[in-house]
């Protein structure tokens, strides 16, 4: 990459602060720009230090969502990286609808932690893809659901990619999905390559777990 990422790192545990950093500082290309340890620092870092990525502990937000609010009226573009101690179903789609971009786990080793940052700079979502899975599953089966043109939170999909992408939250393959359209898997995986760059994702796991977060709750969870 032609240019730096500058880096802000919150966590209120020192010693586990200090870890990341130092992973951080591992990378050329990765600038640490600031530290703290509350939310409150993490929002005078987004606007004294302008950074592209602040990684922020979940312990240094809480329950509540406004200090990650004020940080993105700042500025929209800065990536927000969640390191959690557990992922909690209900914590994880509140911080993807607040517009926190990355999640991971605290047990996720350096090269996940490099991917995530790096990922988030260029503007796209990263999620672990074990946790992903796992709040997939205990969301239970999704029955099928429209994907307006209104959904919240979504870029513009054509008609076509909001019928493959109410298809693809079931878990269905893309030969099934084929099958339920009568549509080659050629045509399904060109369709979905333009899903995952429009909501700005990385695979279809993330894609999923994205729309699950923007439907109601009766219908994502069995």
């Amino acid at each position: 990459m032609n240019e730096g990422i500058r880096a802000c790192v919150v966590d209120k545990h020192p010693l586990f602060r200090d870890g990341v950093i130092l992973a951080l500082n591992s990378q050329p290309d990765i600038e640490i720009v600031g530290q703290g340890s509350v939310i409150e620092d993490a929002i005078r870092l987004a606007r004294e230090c302008m950074p592209n990525v602040i990684v922020i502990d979940t312990g240094a937000v809480g329950r509540s969502m406004d200090g990650i609010e004020a940080i993105l009226q700042q500025n929209s573009n800065i990536g927000i990286l969640f390191l959690a101690d557990t992922a909690e179903e209900e914590h994880v789609y509140a911080a993807l609808k607040c517009g926190v971009r990355g999640y991971i786990l605290k047990g996720a080793n350096r090269a996940e932690l490099l991917q995530a940052v790096a990922v988030l700079c260029q503007g796209q979502s990263f999620i672990s893809p074990s946790l992903a899975a796992k709040l997939l599953m205990r969301s239970g089966p999704i029955r099928y659901v429209e994907v307006k043109p209104s959904s919240p939170n979504l870029p513009h999909l054509t008609p076509r990619e909001r019928q493959i992408l109410s298809i693809l939250v079931q878990g269905r393959s893309n030969k099934e999905i084929g099958n339920t359209l009568d549509l080659s898997e050629k045509t399904i995986k060109h369709h979905l390559t333009n899903i995952l760059q429009k909501l700005r994702v990385r695979n279809r796991v993330e894609a999923a777990l994205m729309m699950s977060n923007h439907l109601p709750q009766h219908q994502t969870l069995s």
